[in-house]
This record gives C-alpha cells, sequence and structure tokens, in this order.
C-alpha cells in the first residue's frame, strides 16, 4: 500500500491566513498526526520540495505569486491533562481556545492566551506575549519532528527563546506538540476575562489583520509611536493602518502583499524620521521560492 501523502496543488493561500492575502501553494497538505507529519516531511525532502509549515496563518504575509513548495498545514490538535495542572497540547490546537479551557480549570500562566488567533506551535515559534507574559514562562518541553523525520522532545532548558523569537525559527522541520506546566489560581478565569474584553475594546478584531506588525521597542510601545506620527488610517492601495490599534496593519479591501510591505516600509521610515527610533517586523514573510526570503 502507497502510504506517502497525498498532495493538493495549487491552493490559494489567501485562504489560510487572517490577512487574508498571497497567491497560490504548489503544493499543500492538511496533517492532523505526527505521523503524518514525519511522513511529509520526509516526502518533500526526498522530493527536493521546499516546505514551510503552517498554523492559523495568523502572523504570516504570503508573497502574492503564493508559495513555489510545499505548505504543511498543522492540525494536530490532541488535548491532555496528563497531572494536574500539566498538559500536552498538539501543535494545531487553537491557542486561544488553550488560554480559555485552563483559566476555567482554575489554572494560571495562559490566560494571555485568550484572544491570540495563533496555534499552540505557532504560539511556540513565535514566543507568543501579551498582558506582560511570554510562553516560554510556562513551557515545559516541545515535541519537534526534525527535517530528518525524527520525533524529539526538547526540554525548556535546551531551547533558547528571546522577544518574539526562539531556536526555532532557524530549524528545519516541524512543532509538533508542547507541555505546559500551570499554577492553580482562582482568579484565573477572572483575568482570562477580563484580558479578552480589553482586547475586544482596543483592538481590530473584525478586520482582516496579523495581529501587532511590529514588536515593541524598548523605549516603549511600537502602536503608540505609529499613532504619534500620525500614521493612523494611512494607506497603501488596499492595506491600511488602523484606527482602532496604530500597531494593526489590516487588509480593508483587496490588500496585496506589494500593499502590505509597502505600508509596513512607509511606517518604519517615517516612525524613524519623527522619532529616531527602528522599529522591527513581527509578522513573517513568505517568499515565492525560499531562497529569497527577506
Amino acid at each position: 500500500m502507497d502510504t506517502s501523502p497525498q498532495f493538493s496543488e495549487y491552493v490559494p493561500l489567501k485562504d489560510h491566513c487572517t490577512l487574508g492575502i498571497g497567491g497560490l501553494a504548489r503544493y499543500f497538505l492538511e496533517i492532523n498526526t505526527i505521523e503524518k507529519m514525519q511522513q511529509a516531511i520526509l516526502s518533500c525532502q526526498n522530493k527536493k520540495i521546499p516546505y514551510i509549515i503552517l498554523g492559523k496563518g495568523s502572523n504570516c504575509l504570503f508573497d502574492d505569486k503564493g508559495f513555489n513548495g510545499a505548505v504543511l498545514l498543522n492540525k494536530i490538535d490532541f488535548f491532555e491533562e496528563s497531572t494536574p495542572g500539566t498538559f500536552h497540547v498538539g501543535a494545531g490546537y487553537s491557542f486561544a481556545l488553550l488560554g480559555v479551557q485552563t483559566a476555567r480549570k482554575g489554572w494560571e500562566g495562559l490566560e494571555f492566551a485568550s484572544g491570540i488567533p495563533a496555534s499552540v506551535g505557532g504560539a511556540v515559534y513565535m514566543n507568543a506575549g501579551a498582558s506582560g507574559k511570554e510562553i516560554f514562562q510556562v513551557i515545559h518541553s516541545v515535541d519537534y519532528v526534525t527535517d530528518d523525520g525524527i520525533l524529539q522532545t526538547i526540554p525548556k532548558n535546551e531551547i533558547n527563546f528571546s522577544y518574539r523569537t526562539s531556536q526555532f525559527q532557524k530549524m528545519k522541520g516541524a512543532i509538533v506538540g508542547a507541555t505546559f506546566v500551570l499554577q492553580p489560581n482562582l482568579e484565573a478565569r477572572k483575568k482570562q476575562i477580563n484580558i479578552v474584553n480589553h482586547r475586544k475594546n482596543t483592538q481590530p478584531y473584525g478586520d482582516k489583520s496579523a495581529g501587532c506588525i511590529f514588536m515593541n521597542p524598548e523605549c516603549g510601545h511600537a502602536g503608540a509611536l505609529i499613532e504619534k506620527c500620525g500614521l493612523k488610517g494611512k494607506n497603501v492601495g488596499g492595506a491600511q493602518v488602523s484606527e482602532m490599534h496604530a500597531n494593526f496593519l489590516i487588509n480593508a479591501g483587496g490588500a496585496t502583499c506589494n500593499d502590505m510591505q509597502m505600508l509596513i516600509a512607509l511606517v518604519r521610515q517615517t516612525v524613524k524620521e519623527k522619532t529616531g527610533i527602528e522599529l522591527h517586523g513581527e509578522v513573517r514573510y513568505i517568499p515565492y521560492e525560499m531562497n529569497k526570503e527577506k
């Protein structure tokens, strides 16, 4: 029996990211088990097809031409509470849902995840954070399939995390699961609800965005700097600086990758000229050809 993965071809990437931007993926495969991820990576390796791993597509900007390789959509979504307060979760599991569920159970540490439109794998990859918390603070270990298709469990003390980055961004392979250790707190649910309400009141939930586009500089908040420079509502084509939160650049209708890149460049240049502060991007641009990544 042939157990090799059956890839779809020419799949619109705009349908698989929160910005709603991007051309066609040459190959596309939805994966729901660790074993299938191992098979898919080995298949790509054997056929010399470049590949990327995609979760909810909430922190990426696809090229207008698409991606000339394989997009592996991680839908590995198991959820296990192995011991009280210890949660082993698939990388395709909703990070926001994880924050809600753990808080409801009376465990603190992931309340900040509520409202973040990421998968667990994407959150680990980016060392996602909000409300003064980051994922590395509660991670215990990460399940990882290497470029050779080997499953590893990497403990926290062997993982390098920093602000909105992790060592996984320099590795070839796939995060397939993560284990979190949380602490009991009867106020966790209340805190989680407050976080969600604050986000709904301050962030453009109804618009197509990739969340915050820029990392916060050491001296303050990127959104405040952008607003101070009078850029709220500024647009390039269909890409626009949100009127609600200036660190959200939204697809206001028909935005292209080129529109968004030009607006990002304009914001960075304007902030640099007016404040002297260099903003650094938080969103990953995925080029059409892997060897041309910016």
